[in-house]
């Protein structure tokens, strides 16, 4: 069968070619995009915020960037390019942005957890980061596996 027919006979079936008459796996799949939305916008702050560190932004800024110990300015620029770089990915909903995400959230919990001194974490983070990485799993282990 050609692709032209095939086509016509997608949007001749009931819920066509783009999935309409599927509201559960569009419901889940939407679930996902939202999340994967807020959670760039979130990432773009916190990684907008690793930037003004940098740059002396903001009033408690502390001392100047390059003044500070190597160990905390190397986290910094980490994260400063890293949160960004997965917000894009995430913003996208692109699958490269999801596993850049999950990298840079176990980045932190990890050098939290052996750094923290320079990075500090509370119990409240760190629930926060869990419950969102179930969160994320839950919903493209749903968006994927709903019949239909």
């Amino acid at each position: 069968m050609s692709l032209v027919r095939e086509s016509e006979v997608l949007r001749s079936q009931p819920g066509g070619a783009s999935g309409e008459g599927k509201p559960g796996r569009m419901r889940w799949r939407t679930i996902l995009v939202w999340l994967l939305r807020l959670l760039s916008i979130a990432w773009m702050a916190k990684g907008l915020l690793q930037w003004a560190v940098i740059l002396g932004l903001g009033p408690e800024s502390g001392p100047p960037f390059e003044s500070r110990p190597l160990t905390f300015q190397a986290i910094t620029v980490y994260f400063a390019v890293f949160d960004l770089v997965a917000a894009v990915g995430l913003w996208l909903t692109s699958t490269w942005g999801g596993v850049l995400w999950l990298l840079a959230a176990m980045s932190q919990l990890l050098l939290g957890f052996f750094f923290p001194r320079w990075l500090p974490l509370s119990p409240v983070l760190i629930g926060s980061y869990v419950m969102l990485m179930l969160a994320y799993f839950v919903a493209t282990w749903a968006a994927e596996n709903q019949e239909g």
